[in-house]
């Protein structure tokens, strides 16, 4: 079964600290091991707006927005953030984001993928059979490079031994907190309830 919805996949193609991992914090040379915790993430577009203090924050759609669905959720406090060349509105990026288990910190985090070959790399594991549980496998995601030359690579691992039980406790221990992905796109914290 696809990772990515039909009425998204268009969308993919083409052109973390504290609970989130996120592959653009991870060193030139690096990598990350996770497990996946859900099999069917959250898929949005984002924008960015800033205030005339500097201050930046993400604007997330469940639909592809127009120019005034992100200006009205916006409001008088944030304007779009332009893009590198400072010549327009930067552009508003399909992302998925998906529950996780991080070995390396050993808890639950959300990683967010708005970089399309990440994106597409693992809806297509998702489709290849002997993958068909993406729930059974580790992922190892990798990065080389800086700014514009960055690379990523995402591929699929074993099961690391042992590691099922602290897996199924830390995800059991989060949803038991509040944890419901959903609220990525209200602008309030996942990993509990308000």
């Amino acid at each position: 079964m696809p990772f990515i919805s039909d009425k998204n996949k268009s969308a993919a193609s083409g052109g973390g600290g504290g609970g989130y991992l996120n592959p653009s914090k991870i060193q030139s040379g690096g990598n990350v091991r996770f497990a996946l915790l859900d099999d069917q993430p959250l898929e949005f577009f984002e924008c960015w707006g800033e205030t005339t203090d500097g201050k930046s924050k993400p604007f997330r759609f469940a639909e592809d927005p127009s120019p005034e669905d992100i200006e009205e959720e916006m409001g008088a406090d944030y304007s779009r953030r332009l893009n590198r060349e400072g010549t327009a509105p930067d552009k508003v990026k399909f992302a998925i984001a998906v529950p996780v288990y991080n070995y390396d910190t050993s808890s639950v985090q959300i990683m967010q993928l708005g970089q399309k070959s990440l994106i597409n790399e693992l809806d297509s594991v998702s489709q290849m059979e002997d993958y068909a549980d993406l729930l059974a496998w580790d992922f190892v995601l990798g990065k080389d490079g800086v700014g514009l030359e960055t690379r990523y690579s995402l591929r699929p691992a074993p099961r690391k031994k042992g590691a099922q039980a602290d897996i199924e406790t830390a995800w059991t221990e989060s949803r038991d907190s509040g944890f419901d992905i959903s609220r990525l796109l209200t602008g309030d914290n996942p990993f509990k309830a308000n």
